[in-house]
């Protein structure tokens, strides 16, 4: 019989446009599926306007707006990628103040691709180890982080990615948190999300 669990909330913070969009909706779905609430949040109201790579692909409503969110009321964050996303959410201090609370709230916060730009901007990977799309790793080093070529990495409640191909691993390590809480380290990645990156080998 499967384990009962209470519902979580997931903040999912993006910019108006220029989000990958596979790396939103995939996030999304795991966490919809297993029962949980997915909530986007945004700088400002409307619709965001996601892409696949260059090309604009569909949009999604915002739920709430940065100014209106608060950390206590979600239990994770996700931060998808897509170049001109983070690097928008990089310029609102609202937003990157956002971040850098819920990373020092202890919760889970998983950023995939470019995604990591938002982390450097909030100064919360000093000491961290984590991963990105190739072009960031001289940024993160220079916010003080170690920066490694894996499909996942685990480093206390951060949990990062480097591509869409990364992606099964990547849902399947925020699943964990979400059900068991931060992991510690990626010595410590969970079975399912182990399976998960082996199978994208």
């Amino acid at each position: 019989m499967k384990e009962y669990h209470v519902p979580k909330k997931v903040a999912f913070l993006v910019a108006a446009e220029g989000i990958e969009q596979v790396e939103l909706t995939d996030p999304w779905k795991s966490v919809t599926d297993a029962g949980h609430k997915a909530v986007l949040v945004s700088p400002e109201a409307g619709e965001v306007q996601m892409f696949h790579h260059l090309d604009r692909a569909d949009t999604k409503p915002v739920d709430v707006v940065v100014a209106e969110a608060k950390v206590d009321d979600f239990d994770a964050l996700v931060l998808p990628g897509g170049v001109a996303n983070p690097d928008s959410l990089r310029m609102d201090s609202a937003a990157v103040a956002l971040v850098k609370e819920f990373v020092e709230a202890g919760r889970p916060v998983a950023a995939i691709c470019h995604a990591p730009w938002t982390l450097v901007e909030a100064d919360v990977l000093k000491g961290r180890t984590v991963t990105s799309w190739p072009s960031l790793q001289t940024d993160i080093r220079n916010a003080g982080g170690t920066w490694v070529d894996e499909r996942v990495v685990l480093d206390g409640n951060l949990i990062t990615s480097r591509n869409p191909d990364d992606l099964p691993a990547f849902c399947a390590a925020l699943m964990e948190a979400l059900e068991h809480g931060a992991a510690g380290t990626s010595a410590d990645v969970p079975e399912a999300a182990a399976e998960a990156a082996q199978s994208t080998a």
